[in-house]
């Protein structure tokens, strides 16, 4: 369905909002800056800051649903023939590949990952969003593979996560040394291959999807 004039209208200011605040929090720190100065910032009231970002943590990690929703979202575009780690390992090599933002592979991701380090609060954030996409894939396994008695999806769910979470935090931990992406970007290549040798063959296999 075709975006229409005002859902864009507010897709935009909720975007430049979230701009304009990123750039003051990387500029002085997540702490420091206020909503009140975010709002001047952005010519707009508090009451409308907070009406797009309930919380001061979203306006920095503003994407978090979309974080929540990465690994599920993979799974369920799998193709016929393909198993649900599989989909996930190959999207994630193609991020990586593709020296994509998303997983942390550009110029500038020491900066953002410093607000990050230096508040508690958007710690705390980021590990509850790491828990939702967690607790997220496993519903989704349950629903892709269909009734699985015992607690397979819960295993391969982690086992999945587990392989993501350590991807994304290896290349964050490179990225903050100021490395070249490109260079970052092959050696996690290699990081996703040994990973994926260490999944046993049930996590591998599990969710293979079928002809409908």
């Amino acid at each position: 369905m075709a975006e229409g004039l005002r859902e864009r209208k507010k897709r935009q200011t909720k975007q430049r909002i979230s701009d304009i605040a990123t750039g003051l929090f990387l500029e002085h720190g997540f702490v420091t800056v206020t909503i009140a100065e975010i709002a001047d910032a952005a010519d707009v009231s508090v009451n409308t800051v907070y009406n797009y970002f309930p919380a001061k943590e979203d306006l920095f990690l503003d994407r978090g649903a979309e974080v929540v929703d990465r690994l599920s979202r993979w799974v369920r575009g799998r193709p016929v023939g393909e198993s649900c780690a599989d989909a996930v390992l190959r999207e994630l090599r193609a991020q990586v590949e593709g020296v994509s933002p998303a997983v942390g592979l550009f110029e500038g991701y020491a900066d953002f990952m410093k607000v990050i380090t230096e508040s508690p609060a958007l710690r705390s954030r980021l590990w509850a969003i790491q828990q939702e996409s967690l607790a997220d894939l496993e519903t989704t396994l349950r629903a892709e593979a269909g009734p699985v008695p015992g607690r397979l999806p819960e295993l391969v769910a982690g086992q999945l996560n587990w392989v993501n979470a350590t991807v994304f935090g290896w290349i964050g931990e490179e990225m903050s040394k100021r490395r070249p992406t490109h260079e970052v970007s092959r050696e996690a290549l290699d990081l996703i291959d040994e990973a994926e040798r260490l999944l046993g063959e049930k996590v591998l296999n599990y969710g293979i999807r079928t002809a409908t």
